[in-house]
């Protein structure tokens, strides 16, 4: 599994953060920063769930 960030679409919600933080984080501006884009056993259903989440749909699984 990939995780896969388009921050040109990212709103900032913070989503992602808040449903998984060891995979997600946000900068300054709010937009999201991968802290990973292979989230491990332990980390992979809460990212998806976060990727499900996400307002703009800026984040995808490939």
């Amino acid at each position: 599994m990939r995780i896969k960030a388009d921050t040109g679409v990212c709103v900032g919600s913070g989503q992602c953060v808040l449903t998984e933080p060891a995979v997600f984080d946000q900068g300054d501006d709010g937009i999201v920063v991968l802290l990973t884009d292979h989230p491990d056993d332990e980390t992979a259903p809460r990212a998806r769930a976060a990727v499900a989440l996400c307002p703009s749909r800026a984040l995808s699984i490939q």
